[in-house]
């Protein structure tokens, strides 16, 4: 796993860059219409989908979970993106229960982390994260849009640093690994 993740560094970096861009635009524009809240999201979903697809394809073995977690996050994108007329609160759930699972998928990855003890708590964090973003937006689900939209920006700009500092990591320990 280890090994699979340092060749794949700027897989990781990319999705880093695109959480950091989605969060920023939540944020500072915290006024963004619902419809325009579900294109982002949807755009995002499916890019990190792709790159945790193309990652997983790139793996020899036990990919299956890589491949699904992809799959799940373009879905959700390709939903977001051809039905963006649906109500704030399915939206909401969509996100959330989205956030939860690639949450623990980061954990998973963590704890497969056992060559590179002081790493793996990066995976770990940023999976934290995600559940509690997921968990928070499940226990207030009648905020509003735009409490959901500044709530997620920050979360994917603090997921996204974590990303992108997990990725420089990767790319150091796949040096030293030799293997690109």
């Amino acid at each position: 796993m280890l090994e699979l993740l340092a060749r794949n560094w700027a897989w990781v970096l990319v999705r880093g860059i695109f959480t950091i861009v989605f969060g920023a635009l939540a944020v500072f524009w915290p006024e963004i219409t619902l419809l325009a809240m579900v294109i982002l999201f949807g755009a995002y979903a499916i890019v990190d989908g792709v790159t945790a697809i193309a990652m997983g394809l790139r793996r020899s073995s036990g990919r299956g979970f890589l491949i699904f977690m992809g799959a799940l996050g373009v879905v959700a994108g390709l939903v977001a993106l051809f039905w963006p007329g649906i109500t704030a609160l399915a939206l909401l759930y969509i996100i959330a229960f989205w956030a939860i699972v690639i949450g623990v998928g980061s954990i998973v990855s963590g704890f497969g982390l056992s060559r590179d003890a002081g790493g793996r708590w990066l995976f770990i964090l940023s999976g934290l994260a995600g559940i509690v973003l997921g968990v928070l937006l499940l226990a207030k689900p009648g905020d509003g849009a735009v409490a959901l939209v500044v709530t997620i920006g920050f979360f994917a700009i603090i997921w996204g640093f974590i990303t992108v500092f997990t990725s420089v990591r990767l790319r150091r320990l796949a040096k030293e690994l030799d293997v690109g």
